[in-house]
């Protein structure tokens, strides 16, 4: 069986409170795109995992899609021995969700494969232990999160027909160094209210709070944003805590567009 996990983009992030545990509160919308990886699973004589594509750091054994079938079979189900293939697609350290999606298709996998008669909120409850916006990738469909990320509300969202261009550039931001030089506040506009904008208003009314702390540390995630804007992107923002960028194009972005971001990763597609 195989299935294809997408990637998802943050339409807005703001970071609204720390919480007494250490984590902070935030606001966002996660909104899926057609980047995808690929995952195929067979039985077979014993576990292995096959990984492809772009390079994961960490050993198959810490890989999500394994931590899956461990808990899954650690909560009583039986499945047996697994050839699992995964090939990745999506970027790692992207602020795209690669990583929660392969485990949140792996679990509806192998919830239909072996019949094991979880519902969908039993999948969103048990896969997001494993990841805050896991669960997200469970329906794959628009949702305002909140939480620490893993609180959603579905949202009417549709941005079918607009055109996206993704850039991923080397740098790694990690969660830390994204958190640091961030104030934890309230949003000058309600993202609920904002995102039901037309696209052409989101510039003036939707931000990304990471983006103050983490561009004057990678000037290069800056300059992809502002050329985005100077080629014509009526909204573009950096997702999650980067390092990705995207830009949201009425029209298709030209191939000269794309082709200035070389040697960045780039991903081109029509939502």
């Amino acid at each position: 069986m195989k299935l294809y996990p997408c990637a998802k983009i943050n339409l807005g992030l703001y970071v609204t409170e720390r919480r007494p545990d250490g984590y902070h509160n935030l606001e966002t919308v996660f909104y899926p795109i057609p980047l995808r990886d690929e995952l195929e699973v067979e039985k077979s004589a014993h576990d292995e995992l096959l990984v492809e594509g772009i390079p994961v750091a960490g050993s198959t054994e810490d890989n999500l899609v394994m931590r899956v079938v461990r808990k899954l079979r650690d909560e009583g189900h039986t499945i047996p021995p697994l050839r699992i293939r995964l090939r990745k697609n999506i970027p790692s350290g992207a602020g795209l969700g690669g990583g929660s999606s392969d485990a949140a298709y792996m679990m509806t996998m192998l919830n239909e494969m072996f019949r094991l008669g979880l519902s969908t909120e039993e999948m969103e409850r048990s896969v997001a232990s494993l990841g805050a916006d896991c669960a997200f990738f469970v329906k794959s469909r628009p949702v305002l999160a909140h939480g620490i990320g893993d609180l959603f509300t579905p949202i009417g969202l549709d941005l079918s027909g607009w055109h996206i261009l993704l850039v991923k550039p080397d740098d790694f931001i990690s969660t830390r160094e994204a958190y640091q030089g961030v104030r934890p506040q309230q949003p000058q506009h309600k993202l609920a209210e904002s995102i039901q904008c037309p696209v052409e208003k989101w510039r003036e009314l939707v931000e990304n709070d990471f983006e103050s702390s983490v561009f004057p540390l990678h000037p290069t995630v800056a300059d992809i944003k502002r050329r985005l804007y100077e080629g014509g992107a009526l909204y573009a923002a950096m997702s999650g805590s980067g390092s990705s960028v995207f830009g949201l194009f009425r029209e298709s972005p030209s191939d000269a567009l794309v082709g200035t971001f070389a040697p960045h990763f780039t991903f081109a597609a029509t939502l």
